[in-house]
């Protein structure tokens, strides 16, 4: 169950990071119900995960693994790139407060660079992939609609290779993965990789920033 933590409290002297302003999904029906569950991966979970603990109407958003199988769902495994999957996030999300579009267009404007072939930042490898995982049938078309509506703005210098994938199922990461941004925001990874993400946020989408974050396990 997920539980409201302090917000970040960021390194001194934080600048936002890379900002791409992409539109709004020309294509974002609602979603019926009051929870939905969206899967998504961006490089290193800790950064994506902690980006949408701040994410106003998220309840939960859980560090993990997804494109593979259960067996070999484990960090030291999926470190080796063989296995199929990525390093994924679920998020779980009220969708009267939250779109799906709306997650996806925070995905692609401040967490991960779709233009990067198995790469994030300093990591390398298909683990840290950017894949979007839809979990129903109405998701996946607006994940196609939109990576072809972006795809058709030419908002990067080069072509997105961002991939909507089957999904598999989601399988947690271990404990000490949860809440690495919330838990550890001065250390050295998360200062230069994460924390400018999280500015980025709150620079970029100020209606949907929430300043205190819903974290997997109490922090602090």
């Amino acid at each position: 169950m997920a539980t409201r933590s302090p917000a970040v409290a960021p390194a001194p002297r934080v600048d936002p990071g890379p900002i791409v302003r992409v539109p709004a999904p020309a294509v974002d029906p609602a979603e019926q119900g009051a929870t939905a569950t969206a899967v998504l991966a961006g490089g290193c979970f800790w950064g994506v995960q902690g980006v949408f603990q701040h994410v106003d109407g998220v309840s939960s958003a859980v560090s993990g693994y997804s494109g593979g199988v259960a067996q070999t769902a484990d960090y030291e495994t999926v470190g080796t790139g063989t296995t199929g999957h990525a390093e994924a996030v679920k998020i779980t999300y009220d969708p009267r407060r939250i779109s799906y579009g709306t997650l996806l267009r925070i995905y692609f404007a401040v967490v991960a660079d779709p233009t990067t072939l198995n790469r994030q930042g300093p990591d390398r490898g298909p683990q840290y992939r950017t894949a979007i995982f839809p979990t129903t049938k109405q998701q996946q078309a607006v994940a196609q609609a939109y990576v072809a509506q972006l795809g058709t703005a030419k908002l990067w210098k080069t072509p997105i290779v961002t991939k909507v994938e089957l999904y598999r199922g989601f399988f947690p990461a271990e404990k000490y993965h949860q809440d690495f941004l919330t838990r550890k925001p001065d250390y050295p990874y998360i200062v230069y990789n994460d924390l400018p993400k999280v500015e980025a946020l709150k620079v970029a989408f100020p209606t949907h920033f929430r300043k205190q974050a819903v974290t997997v396990y109490p922090v602090g």
